[in-house]
């Protein structure tokens, strides 16, 4: 990847706030927006969704001619066995799953994941092929250097079960637990910042073929242009909802794309 251009990415976890048929008719108008869109249709910007289990393989079939990926919002460690209402990153992969969203603060705090159980599901994840994106932040608001230690902590530990040489992509989505569900994200000074210290730890690691820094946290139209290159993307909720909200945003998005890796 070094000194290719580098497409931004966006994506967006539909969470529980949709029903099954609202979740479909939602996939449906992004799948007419993105073969519209230019900047998802000249590969300047790349889109990945996050529906609930039981829309993964309809929106797979919604976003089969368009370039949207789709992905889960949770995964099971294990690949078989007597684990009641879990779902398998190997099932996920065959059902067309990209991405697989890991450690967000909200399955920490509710559901009492700790980084155990993170680095075994970021494990499963890149061992059945899939995308983890794996969600990192600090509980209170800290300076940029103290926010990104936090960060980088948690990295180490969820992706400590990965030995050896580079072993597929990864995303890491920077979200501060103090900006996810507030009126306002976290400054751009603050985000540019802490992302910055974040890529520096990613490119000395040489541990993947590719990763991503992307930041979410009440992120929304406007942020990106506040961004630029300071980031690789966006990781967005509520604020996708609205799908002329969301084709906006991938037209700001795709302003600054057209960044060099350095890594």
């Amino acid at each position: 990847m070094k000194g290719e251009p580098k497409p931004a990415l966006l994506g967006v976890s539909l969470k529980l706030y949709f029903g099954h048929n609202e979740t479909l008719q939602w996939c449906r108008e992004v799948a007419d927006m993105a073969k519209r869109h230019p900047a998802l249709q000249e590969g300047d910007v790349k889109l990945f969704v996050l529906p609930s289990f039981q829309a993964l393989v309809p929106a797979n079939q919604i976003f089969a001619d368009t370039p949207v990926l789709i992905g889960a919002q949770n995964l099971h460690w294990q690949n078989k066995g007597a684990y009641t209402g879990e779902v398998s990153g190997a099932a996920l992969r065959e059902t067309g799953c990209r991405y697989v969203e890991v450690g967000h603060a909200e399955r920490r705090r509710i559901f009492g994941e700790d980084d155990t159980v993170v680095a075994a599901k970021a494990h499963a994840a890149l061992q059945n092929g899939l995308i983890p994106v794996l969600c990192v932040g600090e509980i209170e608001e800290a300076p940029v250097e103290a926010a990104a230690a936090a960060c980088i902590g948690q990295l180490r530990s969820a992706l400590s079960l990965e030995t050896g040489k580079s072993t597929g992509a990864v995303v890491v989505a920077y979200e501060p637990v103090w900006a996810i569900g507030a009126s306002n994200p976290a400054s751009a000074e603050h985000i540019t910042g802490v992302c910055a210290l974040i890529r520096e730890w990613l490119s000395i690691q040489n541990q993947f073929d590719d990763w991503s820094v992307i930041y979410g946290g009440s992120a929304g139209p406007g942020l990106m242009t506040q961004l630029g290159p300071g980031v690789d993307g966006l990781f967005l909720g509520r604020f996708a909802h609205d799908v002329d909200a969301l084709s906006s945003i991938i037209g700001e998005a795709a302003r600054p794309a057209k960044i060099t890796r350095t890594a």
